[in-house]
């Protein structure tokens, strides 16, 4: 086969942050660079204290665009910014930099397609993480109706979800993360037409399999003798690790010899999001309802203050709470011997790059049984297993972990060969970036966009914008 010619690509997300699409951002581009392939990444928040290390060590080229727009208003319309948001950082890049580039890889928001087709007449190719529209009223639950929700609620959402799926829907080719994301988005956006390709998250594997210098400060912040159970997510309500706090109590309460057991829950925390303070404080809480003691710490060079809360532990507690977590503390927590097994908490989750990141480092996985880990995890037959899936009940939980914290050691290593084995085969950054060229180098074959028949949707989509962006008060009562 004859090798690719290099591609100038330019990625477009709105929140650079520290998350499960950021790392597959980071990745991508990462994949894509390895294959001689030019990559920029275009975005309206990128924090040097809150990022992950290889948006800000050079190794990619991050172009952070401040928009003059808020993020929300009193904590509401956070939609309608971003989509505003995003525009602008739209119009910077036609206006700068455009021409310079094949192709646009755009994920999270669509609002820009339409806009990057017309001006540009380059082709896009939209990553679709899970519909924005399924997420407005809680956590996602297959086959179970939304939530009712208020008149004015349905007034403000109505065009925003009409916004995402005619913008969607003029993508040139659409990826999807699993299987379970490309049968609910086709289900619900009755217009797409597309037949949308999957392409699984894939992880640098070598990141983590590095080694650990078991003198950084960071990684001895976080690290114990104990055995440890492991969730890394971050700190949202729809993440739901409230799971593992009762399944743990219960373990616990119920077999003593778990007494030397601590959990860790590690995650993204950001003090602007009203979501994460209050997922905090409820974790803390019904750690202290439940008789744990518990530590919440950040590494020792962040800038995120660590919230005030009753009663710490600073030595050894039952539970501690990681913000914020560096590489190196996650590489420490994940190939420590004295880790048991990685807990993946939410139901339905779109993907889930948190088993792949446990299976990669030899551990058994715990997760619920819906959406796409029941991809990534093998739970039957026994002799192909990599991991358990049951449904998110604490009690039937606290059994699972019963017996993971007293598996064999023949059994323990067989299982942890069978997790490395799959995760490298089927979840590789190098098996994501050569799909992914393989997609956008289709994309660049079709050639210059067609403008006819763009013209009404584009300016449907930004009419619809500005009205909402100067009627915004409207909504607040």
């Amino acid at each position: 086969m004859a090798k690719s010619s290099q591609l100038r690509i330019a990625f477009i997300h709105p929140d650079l942050g520290i998350g499960g699409a950021e790392r597959l951002v980071v990745d991508a581009a990462l994949g894509l660079q390895s294959l001689g392939h030019s990559v920029d990444i275009y975005t309206s928040h990128h924090d040097q204290h809150h990022c992950f290390d290889e948006t800000r060590d050079g190794r990619l080229r991050v172009h952070h665009v401040i928009p003059p727009l808020p993020r929300s208003i009193q904590g509401k319309f956070h939609i309608m910014f971003a989509h505003a948001r995003q525009l602008h950082l739209t119009m910077h890049l036609m206006r700068t930099s455009a021409d310079q580039y094949d192709v646009f890889f755009v994920d999270q928001l669509s609002t820009c397609i339409p806009f990057l087709r017309m001006f540009c007449g380059k082709r896009v190719v939209f990553y679709c993480h899970f519909p924005d529209k399924l997420l407005a009223n809680g956590a996602y639950v297959e086959g179970r109706r939304g939530k009712n929700v208020s008149v004015l609620k349905y007034i403000y959402r109505f065009p925003m979800d009409w916004l995402e799926e005619v913008t969607t829907t003029q993508a040139d080719l659409i990826l999807a993360n699993s299987k379970f994301t490309a049968r609910v988005t086709k289900s619900h956006f009755s217009s797409l037409k597309h037949e949308l390709k999957v392409v699984y998250p894939g992880i640098n594997i070598d990141a983590y399999n590095l080694p650990i210098d078991p003198s950084d400060p960071n990684i001895l912040q976080a690290a114990s003798q104990r055995r440890t159970l492991l969730s890394l997510n971050r700190f949202e309500m729809k993440k739901n690790a409230a799971l593992a706090i009762e399944a743990f109590a219960i373990l616990r309460d119920k077999d003593p010899n778990t007494s030397d057991v601590r959990l860790v829950l590690a995650g993204g925390y950001d003090p602007r999001l009203e979501d994460n303070i209050r997922t905090l404080k409820s974790l803390i809480e019904l750690a202290q309802f439940r008789g744990l003691t518990y530590n919440v710490i950040t590494p020792l060079q962040s800038r995120v203050a660590v919230p005030s809360f009753p009663k710490i532990t600073p030595n050894e507690p039952d539970i501690l709470f990681l913000l914020n977590f560096t590489t190196a503390q996650r590489s420490g927590l994940l190939q420590a011997q004295s880790t048991l097994a990685l807990l993946y908490t939410p139901a339905n989750e779109h993907f889930g790059i948190g088993p792949v990141e446990g299976m990669i480092c030899g551990l058994p996985i715990l997760a619920c049984d819906s959406g796409g880990p029941t991809e990534s995890v093998v739970d039957q037959p026994a002799d192909q297993r990599t991991g358990w899936l049951y449904r998110p009940q604490p009690s039937v939980w606290a059994q699972a972990l019963e017996g993971i914290c007293n598996l064999s050691e023949t059994d323990r290593k067989a299982l942890s060969q069978r997790a490395r084995d799959r995760a490298q085969k089927m979840f590789g950054m190098k098996a994501m970036a050569k799909s992914l060229e393989e997609v956008l180098e289709e994309a660049v074959s079709m050639g210059l966009v067609s403008r006819t028949g763009m013209w009404l949707v584009m300016f449907a989509v930004l009419g619809l914008l500005v009205i909402l962006i100067f009627r915004y008060g409207s909504f607040s009562g």
